[in-house]
């Protein structure tokens, strides 16, 4: 038989969007036993309804006495079956066996399961669960439709009535009604849990009160010990005890786990007669009474839950009997709500593993970070962040946002990130860098759609340059506290918009924040995207006034943790209840700081051959300025051989600009756009090795393209 228990929760999640399409109400008829265990077998399948018929005074024809699930409209169609019907229920009575068929009985769902009602005679009615998924129950959810079917059979005397066997309040009372309305609520409860510990919450809620206990132990299988998932009324130290202890252990947990039999015990003594070994643990639990109750799924243990009571008391048979029916529903869940709980963590895992690992550390910027992954979700998004280092100490600020979720998105995420990684190291400005990204999400083929904002800091200038791809546009904060939002329209998405794109410029004196962020962060049902960019600045301001970051002139603080406060302080304000929140988040924060003049030195060289003696004066000259002394000898071979090549091969005017950051940086300007390449030179020749010895002597070099020209640059890492 097929297994339709162990399917992933989005499976899970259409079979009630399913059921919600059946219910024109949420009717549970019949006597309060019968509603119960079509409420059982119900949710234990994770099926659209549930119903109970029982034999009439003429055997041929099937009455439905209980229904859970279905509109008034099923359960009328429902109403009254022959005997000789090739329906489920009616060929379970008559053959006395379980029955599955793919004939959903005109309901819409995959099929129906049928358990035959035994009685002294033979049977007397059916249980039936119309099901979800590919194909029949699995050994296990067969086991726990026949447990309910037997407890129902023991609940319909052959006077047709039925009797409550919930247990009754302190004071006596209670009735079928008020049986019947916590087993819908613990129902509904275990239906709606999605992960493993609401599980837990639902089984301390409401199993513990209408039993009187005050103790509750939820544990889980995991590697051969058993791991405690939730627990009330047992001490820290208790717990300590019994954390992670291994099946092969003579315990009462794996002692039921083993025989897949519930155990009871009503007094101490009662309990170490059936396990001696544990007089000090039975000590140390300050309890008196327990039930110890398997937790099977699928045919497999896969836990077990000890209900417990501070006094002694009795457990009546009919109470053992619910209490392991109870159990079963309760696996059921757990089993969903743990398939739950790890494809949740492997999607979290996976798109963590997406994102930046750590952020560069990077003289110009200082930069702290949030990524919230949807909190009612399993499926992986598309949002994402990157800081890139750049020549020159640029630094490049990447948020981006790949529409929809789930795997296909983060593939194509990464796809972009990896882009922009690689044009950006090219040196490409924005909008050239997004002509090309737009042309890698159009040859997807797959209508994915994606927005990008891609802002490039210059040290020197001060200078922010930018282009926005349909993606809300920074937040700046200058150094006096006042909050600046850009206003000028941005280009569509990625995929819809074609080139040009508009490049944007701002001005950023030292010590300014920019703020940027996904759409997640500022958007949900409850607020649109303007109203959630107005709070964004509010949240900004307020942390800012309980104590910004330090100022950039104090080159030896690190920013890190105060940016760190930053982002959890405005994530908190927007995001209070980010468990629920419906879709993933990014916020970045960048603390800009500018390169002082001091560390600046641009020189106007003649063009003609002289050009590379006078570059390397200007060098020994700057350098010994800087007390750079033991750099003179490589900077001026690089220069030399930069300046010679655009005195061969290019065109001026001709100008070197000199950095002192964390690196010595030179650079050669000219207005020839042509690129400058490593040849591989052979034995003979005179020359050609020039490019070859600037790679030796830089830890890095390149060429960045300009409006009037080109850059060749080289990085020397700082001896002094």
């Amino acid at each position: 038989m097929a297994t339709v228990n162990a399917r992933p929760a989005s499976d899970v999640a259409t079979a009630g969007s399913a059921r919600l399409r059946l219910l024109e109400a949420d009717v549970s008829t019949g006597s309060a036993p019968l509603a119960l265990a079509a409420q059982q077998a119900m949710a234990g399948l994770c099926g659209l309804g549930g119903l109970v018929h029982l034999r009439g005074a003429v055997h041929e024809e099937l009455h439905l006495a209980a229904a859970s699930g279905l509109g008034q409209g099923f359960t009328t169609a429902w109403a009254t079956l022959r005997g000789d019907e090739e329906v489920p229920p009616a060929r379970a009575v008559r053959s006395g066996s379980v029955v599955w068929s793919p004939d959903p009985m005109g309901t819409g769902a995959s099929g129906t399961a049928s358990v035959p009602l035994l009685g002294p005679k033979g049977p007397i009615g059916a249980l039936s669960v119309l099901t979800t998924g590919g194909g029949a129950p699995d050994p296990g959810q067969w086991s726990f439709l026949a447990a309910v079917a037997a407890w129902t059979a023991g609940r319909v005397p052959s006077s047709g009535d039925a009797t409550d066997l919930w247990p009754r309040a302190a004071d006596g009372t209670g009735d079928g009604t008020d049986a019947e309305l916590r087993m819908s609520e613990l129902t509904a409860a275990l239906a709606e849990a999605v992960t493993s510990l609401d599980v837990a919450r639902a089984v301390q809620k409401h199993v513990l009160p209408p039993f009187g206990a005050d103790g509750m132990l939820v544990e889980v299988i995991e590697h051969n010990r058993l791991h405690i998932l939730g627990s009330t009324g047992y001490s820290q130290d208790f717990l300590e005890k019994i954390e992670g202890v291994p099946l092969t252990t003579h315990t009462a947990a794996t002692t039921v786990l083993r025989t897949r039999k519930p155990a009871f015990a009503e007094s101490p003594a009662e309990f170490l007669r059936n396990f001696p070994p544990l007089d000090r643990l039975v000590a140390a639990s300050a309890k008196r009474a327990w039930a110890v109750l398997p937790l099977i799924a699928s045919g497999r243990p896969i836990g077990c839950c000890v209900i417990s009571f501070t006094r002694e008391r009795s457990f009546p048979e009919e109470q053992r009997t619910l209490l392991t029916a109870l159990s079963g529903l309760v696996a059921q869940a757990l089993e969903r709500a743990r398939l739950y709980d790890a494809e949740h963590t492997r999607a979290q895992e996976l798109q963590r593993g997406l994102l930046p690992r750590a952020l560069p550390a990077v003289p110009s910027v200082a930069v702290g970070a949030r990524y919230l992954p949807a909190g009612q979700s399993d499926e992986v998004g598309g949002d994402w962040y990157d800081v890139i280092r750049l020549s020159s100490d640029r630094v490049a600020l990447v948020v981006g946002d790949v529409m929809g979720h789930g795997v296909t998105q983060a593939v194509t995420m990464a796809r972009l990130r990896t882009a922009v990684r690689t044009l950006a190291e090219l040196d490409m400005p924005p909008d050239e860098l997004f002509a090309h990204l737009g042309d890698l999400v159009r040859g997807l083929d797959d209508d994915s759609y994606a927005t990008c904002l891609y802002a490039e800091y210059d040290p020197v200038t001060r200078i922010c340059t930018y282009s926005s791809a349909g993606h809300p546009l920074p937040i700046v904060v200058h150094p006096d506290g006042t909050v600046v939002r850009p206003l000028p329209a941005v280009d569509p998405p990625l995929g819809a918009a074609e080139p040009p794109f508009a490049t944007h410029q701002l001005h950023l004196p030292d010590d300014s924040l920019l703020v940027f962020c996904t759409d997640g962060l500022v958007e949900s049902a409850t607020r649109d995207i303007d109203e959630g960019l107005n709070q964004l600045e509010s949240s900004v301001s307020r942390a800012l006034g309980r104590g910004g970051p330090p100022p950039a002139a104090r080159r030896n603080v690190n920013l890190g943790p105060a940016l760190d406060r930053l982002c959890e302080a405005v994530v908190s304000d927007l995001l209070p209840y980010r468990e629920h929140n419906d879709d993933d988040a990014v916020l970045l924060v960048a603390h800009t700081r500018g390169m002082p003049d001091r560390d600046v030195a641009s020189f106007v060289l003649p063009d003609d051959p002289r050009t590379a003696g006078v570059a390397r004066l200007h060098v020994r000259e700057q350098l010994s300025l800087w007390e750079l002394t033991d750099l003179e000898m490589t900077t001026e071979l690089v220069v030399s051989e930069l300046v010679g090549n655009v005195i061969r091969h290019a065109s001026g005017p001709i100008r070197l600009r000199l950095l002192r950051g964390t690196s010595l940086i030179c650079e050669v300007y000219d207005s020839s756009p042509t690129t400058p390449r490593i040849r591989r030179a052979a034995s003979t020749d005179e020359g050609g090795r020039g490019l070859q010895l600037v790679a030796a002597v830089s830890r890095r070099w390149g060429t960045r393209f300009l409006p009037e020209g080109k850059c060749i640059w080289s990085e020397q890492p700082l001896t002094a």
